[in-house]
C-alpha cells in the first residue's frame, strides 16, 4: 500500500475527494478542512494499492493541486487494516506489476541529473573497473559495477521514449554521454599514473586475460546480455526492487568497457580500444531497446488491465 497526502484549495477538495472514492482500490480517506497553512488548504489523506496509485496521481495532477497544492506518496511499509487488505483486492492485478509513471519519471529525472556526485561514481566506478581488467579479477570487476550510476541515465531514455517527454530524454543523453566521457578522460589519467608507479603495464594488458577478456571482443552474446539486463533492471527499477541487483545487472557490459577502452588508450592499444568502444556502443543499445520495449510492453498490459476491471465495474 501507499500513502498519499495532499494539500489541496478548497474549491477542489470535493473533486478531489470524488476522485479518490471512485478510484478502485483507494481506502482510509481522511479530510481535515482548513488545517494546511502554507499553501494555504484542506489536508487530505489516503492509502492507495499500488495498482491504483497511477491512475489516481494522474487524475490529481491534472487538477492542479501538485502545482496550487502538493502531493506527497510514501509506502507503507506495514498496513493492518481489513480495508486495506479489501482495497488491495478490488486494485487490478498486483502490486509488483504496477508502474506508477509519475513515480517513475520524478525517479528518473533525479538519477539523470549531471552532477558532481554522480560524474565521482562515474570516474571511480571506472578505475575500479580498470584494475580488474589489468588484473583479471572478476572481483574487482563486479566491485565496479556495484558502484556504477549508470542506470539511471539509461532508465530516464527509455521512460522518455515510451512517455514521449523530450526534455528528460535530452537531459538523459547529455548526462550518459558526459558522464562516460569523462570517466574516460579520468580512467586513462589513472592508468597512466599506475604506469608510473609500475602497478600497471602494456603487458598486463596483452596477456591472456580469461575472466576480462570478454569486455574487448563483442559478439552475438555481448547483444543478448545487454538485451536481458536492460530488461532485468527496467523491471527491477518499476516493480520498487531496485538497489543492488540494477547496478550489477545494468554496468556488466558497460562500466567495464569503458575502463577497458582508457586503459588501452593510455597505452596506444588502438585494436583493443575500439573493441571497447564498440562493446559500450552495442551494450547501450542492447540495453535501452531492451528497457523501452519492457516499459512499452508494461504500459500497454497495464491499460489492457484497467480497462477489463471498468468493463467489469460498469456490469456490475
Amino acid at each position: 500500500m501507499l500513502h498519499v497526502r495532499m494539500i489541496v484549495p478548497p474549491d477542489r477538495t470535493a473533486a478531489a475527494v470524488e476522485l479518490i472514492e471512485s478510484t478502485v482500490g483507494t481506502t482510509h480517506l481522511v479530510v481535515l478542512p482548513g488545517a494546511a497553512r502554507d499553501p494555504v488548504g484542506d489536508l487530505v489523506l489516503c492509502d492507495s494499492a499500488r495498482e491504483s496509485a497511477d491512475e489516481l496521481l494522474h487524475g490529481l495532477r491534472g487538477m492542479g493541486i501538485d502545482q496550487d497544492g502538493s502531493i506527497a506518496v510514501e509506502n507503507i511499509d506495514l498496513s493492518m487494516s481489513t480495508r486495506a487488505d479489501t482495497a488491495e483486492d478490488k486494485a487490478p492485478g498486483e502490486g509488483a506489476d504496477a508502474v506508477i509513471w509519475e513515480q517513475l519519471a520524478e525517479a528518473t529525472h533525479e538519477e539523470s541529473t549531471l552532477s558532481f556526485t554522480y560524474l565521482s561514481f562515474m570516474g571511480l566506478a571506472t578505475m575500479i573497473a580498470a584494475c580488474g581488467v589489468v588484473l583479471d579479477n572478476a572481483i574487482l570487476i563486479v566491485g565496479a559495477m556495484a558502484v556504477g550510476p549508470e542506470f539511471g541515465p539509461l532508465a530516464g531514455v527509455c521512460t522518455a521514449i515510451v512517455q514521449r517527454a523530450p526534455k528528460l530524454a535530452a537531459r538523459s543523453l547529455t548526462a550518459l554521454l558526459i558522464g562516460f566521457l569523462t570517466a574516460i578522460l579520468a580512467t586513462t589519467l589513472f592508468s597512466l599514473l599506475m604506469d608510473w608507479l609500475g602497478l600497471f603495464s602494456d603487458a598486463m594488458l596483452d596477456a591472456e586475460r580469461p575472466q576480462t577478456g570478454f569486455i574487448w571482443q563483442p559478439d552475438p552474446f555481448s547483444f543478448v546480455v545487454a538485451l536481458l539486463a536492460g530488461a532485468a533492471g527496467t523491471l527491477s527499477l518499476t516493480s520498487s526492487k531496485s538497489g543492488a541487483l540494477v547496478g550489477v545487472a545494468i554496468s556488466v557490459t558497460t562500466v567495464p568497457a569503458a575502463a577497458n577502452a582508457a586503459v588501452a588508450l593510455s597505452y596506444g592499444e588502438f585494436a583493443q580500444m575500439w573493441g571497447s568502444t564498440g562493446q559500450l556502443l552495442l551494450n547501450l543499445l542492447g540495453i535501452i531497446l531492451a528497457g523501452t520495449a519492457t516499459l512499452a510492453l508494461q504500459q500497454r498490459l497495464w491499460r489492457t488491465q484497467r480497462g477489463r476491471l471498468k468493463r467489469r465495474l460498469r456490469r456490475g
